[in-house]
């Protein structure tokens, strides 16, 4: 089930980000997902499986651009691999569809999962290396939206 997040959710996210840590993330970013928590959450969802959170994803938009970004993906780490990523990823891309006003999808992302965005649609414009932090390169992606709803 992909639900809105909670506030009461934000000690199982953490520690998720903590289960993808080094792999996928640099031990700097948590305080940059904690201040996103705390500060600049728009629209932020959870994936629950039995009332327990395997997966989190959000959206920010920046409407003078006509663009939504997807960001701070997470799926717990011994659930990789079972398409929570690719559900939550669709959930969203769905949900910014149906917005008229939005009319390209970026992500930011790495090296090391640029390729999943890939399959889901996404296309590179650029790479920035050690972006994020060391050996932790920029991928930034684009999707246009399919406008649900005219």
């Amino acid at each position: 089930m992909i639900r809105k997040y909670l506030t009461k959710d934000k000690p199982r996210l953490i520690e998720l980000l903590r289960q993808n840590t080094p792999e996928y993330f640099d031990v700097s970013e948590e305080g940059d997902y904690i201040n996103y928590l705390d500060n600049k959450i728009e629209d932020y969802y959870v994936y629950e499986e039995n009332s327990i959170i395997l997966g989190a994803g959000g959206i920010n938009y920046f409407h003078k651009e006509k663009i939504a970004r997807i960001s701070w993906d997470l799926v717990a780490s011994d659930s990789h691999g079972k398409g929570i990523g690719k559900k939550l990823t669709q959930f969203r891309i769905d949900h910014i569809n149906k917005n008229r006003k939005i009319e390209v999808i970026v992500v930011r992302t790495t090296q090391l999962a640029y390729k999943f965005y890939e399959k889901m649609g996404f296309e590179l414009e650029f790479v920035e290396p050690d972006f994020w932090a060391k050996h932790f390169d920029l991928y930034q992606m684009k999707l246009k939206t399919k406008q649900i709803g005219y």
